[in-house]
This record gives C-alpha cells, structure tokens and sequence, in this order.
C-alpha cells in the first residue's frame, strides 16, 4: 500500500512540522486507516490480538491482499490453518490469493504443526528467520504477517524461551525493516493474550478486537490500545466482515465537511412546494413524522415517484415493511411504484432491524447507495431502528449515515413514528432533530367525533417556509391539500370545517343581502333628493321670472310717470321724507 508520512503531537492532531515524521503504510481497509491516521508503522511490528471469529486473520490477509493488487508483494506465514483453507475463505471475498501467488506478489507459507509432532533438543527460531529472510530478498518484499503467533510459542517448553525468542524475532524483523502484523488470541474474558501479555509491551502498535452480544445482537469492535510516535482514534468502533473485507466506519473521526445545501428541488406537489418555498434543497436532510395514519408513507412516496419519474435514482431502506407490501398497499391513494422500479429508478432494500447489528445496516446500506448511485435515500421508518440493539447504536446509525449523504449531496427522507406521549418538537425521538434541516410534521385533528390530518413546516433550514397549518386528504388520486379553517377556538377541519364554511357563505349571502338593500334605499334617496332639488329649482326659476316681470313693470310705470310729467312741464319730485322730518 502508499506510504504516508505524518507528524502527530502528544494529543494525536497535526503538528506544525517540527515533530519528527513517522513513516506508515496504508492498510486499504476501509475506516481502519482512518483510526490510525494514517496507516500502520513501516518497518515495525503490529499486533492483531482478539477472540474467536473476530476477524484476526481476514485483517491481516486483506493487508497483504490489498497490497499485492497494488503491485506490493507479500508474505503470509500462518501456524494454525491450512494454506488451502486459507486461499478458499479468501475467495468467499472475492480475493484471488491463487492468482496473486501464481503473479509472485503473495507468497503463503504454511507453518501448520500437526499436533502429534514430537520435538527433541532445543528449538529455535532461526530457521523460520531464514525462511523469511530468503522468500523477501527473491521477492522483493517488506511486507509480513505471522498469523496465530501464539500456536508457534507453544513450541517453547518454558515461558522465559518464549520471550527470549520472541523478543529476538521482533528485533530481527526491525532491523530488516519488515513492516509486520501478529495476529494472537484472546480469552473471552479479557483483551489481554493468553500467556502473552508480554507482546503487547513489544509491539509499536496494538490493535484489539473483540465481538459481544448485546440485546441478542452480536457486535464487532476494534480499539487501538497503542501506536507509538503517532496519535489514532482511542474510542471503540464497531466494524463488520462483509462479503469484500472488514469495513469500518468510525463516527467519531469523521470530520464535519458537509457542503452547503444544493439547489431547490420540487417535492411534486404544488402545495407542498409553496409550503416549502420551492421545494426541498439538494443535499439536505428531511424529517417526516407522524403518528400512526398520519399519512407519511403516503406522502413520501408520492415525493419519490416525482423524482423517479424525472430520471433520478431513489434507494427506500425499510424496516417495517417488505417491497410487495409497500407496492401494494400505495395502489389505493393511486401511488403507482411498479413502473419506476421496472426502470431502474427505485430501488428497495428491506429487513428486519434485529436481523443483524447496526454496522451490517449501516454498510449494507452504504454498498447499495454506491452501486445505485442513489441521489435520494428514504429510511422507513427510523424508530424502528432502536431494535438494531440500544438507544446509542440507532443514534449512530443515523448519525453516520447523514454523514454519509451530506458528504456525497444525497438528499436523506427519514420517517418516523411518533407516540401519543412525544411532543411534536422532539420529531426524532432519537436526538437528531437539531441536525435535520427540514422537520415536517404530520398530525391528526379529532372534531365532531371524525379525524382528519394536517401538515405544519416546523423548520426549515436555510429557507423561508409557511408557519401555518394545512389540511391534507388521502384520495384515490393521492394527496390533496388544502388551507385550514383558523377561527376563534383554533383549527378547524373536515366536516366541521365544512358545516363552518357553509354558515360562514349563509352570513356571507346575508351581508351581501343586506349592503343591496341598503344601497337600494340610498339610491332611492338619492333619486327622491335629486326630484326635490329639480322641483324647488323649477320654483326658484319661477319666481325669478316673476321677479323680473315686476321690476320691468316698475321700470314701465317710472318711466310712464316721467313722460306724463314732461308733458305737463313739470319735474316730478319724488315724494321722499326730508332728513329732519325723519329726525
């Protein structure tokens, strides 16, 4: 595998570079060299140590294996089984050890004691160092595991040969700079090696792994105990054997370099779009909970076929129930799955959550995602997930694979099924509200002995959203929402809110009724105002006109006075009151 130098201080983090480098080879593992940031030590010994079916040898197998493929050669020495045992488990994982050995990359020598073997005089190691020795220098090899180091130990009569030997093997192989891994046993009861808690002390790097059973599920977990000159992940992480090696993925060690949320993307649903302002953001994270006939499987699925329909894989993980079951009981709103899924845009993957530990879910779910090349991800439904064993194991469930989506911008539905007891701001019930980005709830209203459902936007990250209540119905055509009567005693709905709109059109009708009427009166007072304005108008022109008919009749009879008086050669006076008459 590729080399890498690190420099690590006292707590594990990057130094500034004035730290002396430690060299360390990649081991291909998946999560493994994540833990040892970096790799194993080159040109040192390392130590596989744990109990039965922990996957000591698998580990250091898929090492030499992985190496080889990359044009590394490889030496694997192993004292318990049967080398063609050995190349037939490897092949269950699809790695060719034949091919590899027939390429000279992989050199697999067995070292197997019958145990009816009787040894005379003194035994050393010299002659497995020759062995050793002669192999690399024809191969060119560096690169060396010695499994079920302890089966070869038994061969000492007493433990001070043991270490003795030991202990100058160790120092051999260093001073030949063979980077190597021991695999030991472990009792049950302990981490510690039988008989050999001595090689712990000897080796620069000491991994320990172990399997338990909790809740009637069994679990695998590494821990590194050890690594001198470099820091690693001191937390226990749980790991699985699949069918292509061991896989890990350690929540703690995995950084948070989620990219910011993608663009909008319509949820096919108008309604659900302007509650959304858009729809939903690429890449994010999205809470739909509920309580039983909520409609939330209803409503996811009519999201998922929008996206299938528009060319875009969608992987459903369900855990409640099987695909036929889902296929089915979606026919009745009309939510037909059946034509995405035969053209490859819907893929299901179901199972029952105590089927197998939650590192089997997690990586099963994670291989899926990546040979679909899923853009969107559905978890159905997410309280089921506490069966997968404890409280912690469903939170790190979750917690990593939201990781995992927001690192590739797949966009996570996670349902869940909420109990009469929950509070509606605790959608999750399993921590993880606050690291949603979008929670949806879906709830049930009972009035005037009748249920019906409504959907509130309870956040949404990064977005602006409708803070208001809405009526969803379940029809033979899917989903059909509508806006919710508020009146003075809250929500209203179904035949209530129908029996409310009816009296509210009847008082509607009355007002309306009523503003005619009065409208009517007004313009007949308008019209009776305009008839007497027009009458009295008439009357004022009428006496205006008798008005000027008698002051033209004055102006005749004045001038009438003064003709008569120009005739009789007189000035006519007028008959007026003198001023101290008057007085």
């Amino acid at each position: 595998m590729k080399e890498s130098k690190e420099s690590y201080s006292i707590h594990g983090h990057p130094t500034n570079g004035s730290a002396i480098a430690l060299t360390k080879i990649k081991t291909g593992i998946k999560g493994l060299d994540d833990v040892l940031e970096g790799g194993i030590p080159k040109g040192r010994t390392t130590i596989i140590s744990g109990g039965p079916g922990c996957g000591k040898s698998i580990l250091s197998m898929e090492f030499i294996y992985r190496s080889a493929c990359e044009g590394i050669p490889g030496i694997f020495i192993t004292f318990e089984e049967r080398a063609e045992d050995i190349r037939h488990n490897a092949f269950t994982l699809g790695w060719d050890i034949a091919e590899q050995e027939r390429k000279g990359m992989i050199f697999l020598l067995e070292a197997y004691m019958n145990p009816l073997t009787i040894t005379s005089g003194d035994f050393n190691l010299t002659s497995l160092m020759k062995i050793i020795e002669g192999k690399a220098s024809v191969m060119k090899s560096t690169y060396l595991v010695l499994d079920a180091i302890d089966i070869l130990l038994r061969l000492f009569r007493d433990t001070e040969t043991e270490r003795n030997e030991l202990y100058a093997l160790n120092m051999w192989l260093q001073a030949k700079q063979f980077t190597t891994l021991f695999t030991v046993k472990t009792s049950p009861e302990t981490t510690t090696p039988m008989r050999y808690d001595f090689l712990d002390f000897m080796a620069s790097c000491v991994i320990l792994l172990d399997q338990r059973v909790s809740e009637q599920i069994a679990t695998r977990r590494l821990r590194v105990s050890k690594y001198r000159g470099s820091g690693f992940g001191r937390n226990e992480y749980p790991y699985v054997i699949s069918s292509h090696g061991i896989q890990i993925i350690p929540v703690s060690t995995a950084g948070l370099r989620h990219k910011s949320l993608g663009s909008r993307i319509s949820s096919g649903h108008p309604h659900l779009d302007s509650m959304l302002s858009g729809g939903f953001r690429r890449g994010s994270c999205i809470l739909i909970a509920g309580g039983t006939g909520a409609g939330k499987s209803i409503m996811t699925t009519t999201i998922v076929k929008h996206f299938a329909e528009n060319g875009e894989h969608v992987l459903y993980i369900g855990f409640e129930e099987s695909e036929e079951a889902i296929i089915e009981n979606m026919l009745s709103p009309g939510i037909d799955l059946r034509p995405i899924i035969e053209s490859g845009q819907l893929l299901f993957l179901t199972a029952m959550p105590e089927s197998m530990g939650v590192e089997e879910h997690l990586l099963r779910a994670i291989y899926n995602i990546e040979i679909f090349h899923a853009q969107h991800v559905v978890v159905d439904a997410i309280s089921a997930c506490y069966r997968m064993g404890t409280k912690k194991a469903s939170f790190d469930f979750l917690m990593r694979l939201m990781n995992y989506c927001k690192d590739r911008n797949i966009t996570l539905f996670l349902i869940n099924q909420l109990e009469e007891t929950m509070n509606i701001y605790q959608l999750s019930g399993a921590e993880i509200s606050s690291l949603v980005d979008t929670a949806i709830h879906l709830g049930m209203i009972e009035i005037g002995g009748e249920i019906n459902r409504t959907i509130m936007i309870l956040k949404s990250r990064g977005s602006r959203h409708s803070n208001q209540y809405r009526e969803f119905k379940i029809t033979d055509n899917g989903l059909d929402l509508v806006d919710v009567y508020v009146g003075e005693g809250g929500v209203v709905t179904g035949t209530a809110r129908q029996e409310v709109e009816v009296k509210e059109s009847m008082e509607d009708r009355r007002r309306e009724l009523m503003l005619k009427k009065k409208q009517y009166e007004l313009d007949v007072k308008k019209s009776q105002l305009e008839t007497q304005m027009a009458m009295m108008k008439l009357e004022v022109e009428m006496l205006q006109t008798e008005l000027e008919s008698l002051m033209i009749e004055d102006v005749m009879t004045q001038r009438g006075r003064q003709v008569r008086a120009n005739m009789r050669g007189k000035t006519i006076q007028q008959n007026k009151p003198s001023e101290s008459s008057v007085r």
